[in-house]
């Protein structure tokens, strides 16, 4: 059974799998910070100095200057600009995976174009002969017209 297991773990898709989380981890916590440390600063400051992250709507009815302040105060928040701030991950995240598969499709071959038929059915007894047989050999009906 323990060699079982190790040749289940040890397989290529297995191995591939365990790698592609690693990295589509690890490029997670990258695009997070792409989007969160260098996108959304230029964007809220061309809105006038607004955080993203503060754009909320408190559901207690009291007003709150930022998101940190109304959880301090227990408030229940409808916390939209982190909404935004996921929304803008997943489009980056997603054009570069798309940008990614797009360069994989280009570097792997073409698939080859599909054999011309070599053969083809006797009209009259259904027998495959090469296709440039005049007769056919099993039932000798003439093919030519």
């Amino acid at each position: 059974m323990l060699n079982e297991f190790k040749t289940f773990i040890m397989r290529g898709s297995v191995v591939d799998l365990a790698v592609g989380v690693i990295v589509g981890a690890s490029f997670g916590a990258i695009v997070t910070s792409l989007v969160n440390d260098v996108l959304m600063p230029p964007i809220g400051r061309l809105l006038g100095g607004v955080d993203f992250k503060d754009f909320f709507i408190s559901l207690a009815g009291q007003s709150y200057p930022t998101l940190a302040a109304a959880k301090a105060a227990g408030a229940p928040t409808l916390n939209y600009g982190l909404f935004l701030n996921a929304l803008i991950n997943f489009l980056i995240v997603s054009f570069a995976i798309f940008l990614l598969v797009r360069q994989v499709n280009r570097l792997l071959p073409k698939p080859a174009a599909p054999a011309a038929a070599r053969t083809k059915d006797c009209a009259w007894c259904a027998t495959a002969i090469p296709v440039s047989a005049k007769r056919c050999p099993h039932c000798t009906s003439n093919l030519a017209g």
